[in-house]
Order: structure tokens, then sequence, then C-alpha cells
């Protein structure tokens, strides 16, 4: 989500400040299962196209509900429960021709845009590409299930890549080849505290996936809810504890008992964060 976008953005790049999220070169996007999505402005439609339907009643839909979209709108920008098409106004996303701003709090402005140049196949398999240089090593199933999209479509973006199979303790997988050095290079150095937000790819995972990032099955109920998932704290480069956020008080659970050093690196994490709106964040620890 946008607000959680930029405290990701926070965590990886230096210098993020409250309206990162909102710089030209970025846009929003119901991307993959139709969740909102801030990506970059010349990729906006690997994460839409990316995920066409294959199916000619999915793609008469898609094709259907843009064209009512366009007609509602007629160059308008207003909200999505102004255009009186219900949730599934979300199938134009598909298109590419629908561009979103969403803040959290209000329903987001719609607008529509022009259907870019690029096939399905293809933004499909760049969306495949990416999704196994973040996530892998991974299946063509769990690609599937992220995107929202069919067993054969993301089996066959897989076929369209040079990948290399790998066995892991949870089953076989793929890589990206080229992925195959950094995977084999020795650990860098990492951040003493991160405080990353709910969905944060860091752990947007499923199934047995989680199992890797997390082994104590008690530690994965507190980190995957059944509902809003909390964010995660990262020490040293693995999660310890589970965060959330009540305007300037933010409440940690810890899993296990941190030294004074890694609280101290938390709480200046947390300090750190570029809230929009937020002065002095105070740290609660439970």
């Amino acid at each position: 989500m946008p607000r959680a976008a930029l405290l990701s953005i926070h965590a990886r790049v230096e210098g993020a400040h409250p309206s990162s999220w909102e710089d030209p070169s970025l846009v929003q996007v119901w991307g993959p299962r139709f969740s909102a999505y801030v990506v970059a402005k010349r990729d906006h439609a690997v994460f839409t196209v990316g995920r066409y339907p294959d199916d000619p009643r999915g793609r008469r839909v898609a094709e259907e509900m843009a064209a009512r979209l366009h007609e509602v709108l007629g160059g308008r920008r207003i909200t999505d429960r102004e255009v009186g098409l219900s949730n599934r106004v979300r199938y134009a996303a598909t298109t590419g021709t629908v561009l979103i701003r969403w803040e959290g709090a209000r329903a987001p402005l719609v607008w529509t845009v022009p259907r870019p140049g690029v096939d399905p196949p293809d933004a499909r398999r760049e969306l495949a590409r990416r999704y196994l240089h973040v996530f892998g090593p991974t299946t063509p199933a769990a690609f599937a299930k992220w995107a929202g999209i069919g067993p054969a479509p993301a089996r066959a973006a897989f076929d369209a890549l040079d990948v290399t199979a790998v066995r892991t303790p949870i089953g076989d997988a793929w890589i990206l080849s080229s992925d195959e050095p950094e995977l084999r290079a020795a650990p860098g150095p990492v951040a003493p505290a991160r405080l990353l937000p709910s969905g944060d790819a860091f752990f947007l995972l499923q199934g047995a996936d989680r199992e890797l990032l997390v082994p104590d099955a008690k530690c994965r109920g507190a980190l995957w809810t059944p509902r809003v998932w909390p964010g995660a704290v990262l020490v040293g480069g693995g999660v310890v504890g589970t965060w959330r956020r009540d305007q300037a008080k933010l409440t940690i659970q810890p899993w296990r008992r941190l030294s004074r050093e890694e609280r101290g690196a938390v709480e200046a994490e947390a300090a750190c964060l570029p809230l929009p709106g937020i002065e002095g964040i105070v740290v609660r620890w439970e």
C-alpha cells in the first residue's frame, strides 16, 4: 500500500522522506491479486498487463470493464466508489489502462491512461523474472498464487526464462540462472535493525515458504495473522518480532530477549521513520 511502500523504500534506500512515495517516477496500480501497489512508472505494464487473463471469458470481462470505466470517467479522476461499478472495476486493471491514487484513509481516485504497447505474454514473462529474482527459490505454483493467474500461464512464463532447478529444505524449486553466483556468494553486511511494514516483500510469503523465514510455528502465527498483518522487526537481518503503530506510539513485541544494543538499534530505526505528520515516535516494548 502507498504508506507501507514509503516504509519499504526507507528500509532499502537512503534519504527517503515522507513524500518519497509520491515521486513522479512512481505510480499506483491494482497489482497482483488486485491489491494496491506502488511501482515504477515505467514498469506499470509489467504489474498489470502481466496478469492479463489467459482465458476468453477473463479477457472479455477485463475488456468490457475497461471500456465501461473509460466511458464513465470521461477523462475525469473520481473515486472508485463514485464510478459505481463495484469492486469489479478492478478487473480493468489487467488491460494496463487504469491508474489509481490511494492514501489509505479514503477511497482511491481512479483514471484511465493509454494502453501500454506490450503483449501480455512478454509482460507476464518479465513479471515472473522479477518474482524469481525477489522470492526465489520458488515455483510456478507459488508465482500463480501471488500474481492471481492460472497455473498454465504461470508455468509458461517460467518455461520462457533461463532458470536452474535447485533443492531446498521444503522441496524442489527454481531460481534465475543469472542469480546463482549471488546466491552462492557469502552474505554481505546487514543493517543493525529495520522495521518492515505490513505486506513488505521480505515476508510476503505463503505456505511452506514461511517456514524458511520463521521456523517457530508460534512466531509464524504472530507475524502472518488471519487479518491485517503487523510489521516485521529485523535485527541483524533476521525477524525477531512484530510491531504496530498508533499515531506516534509504536508497540514492539519481540520473540526473544534483545540486548541493550539491539534495542537501541531498533529504537534508533523507529526514530528516523519518515512518517508524514508524525514527530517524536514513542517506542513501547511488550
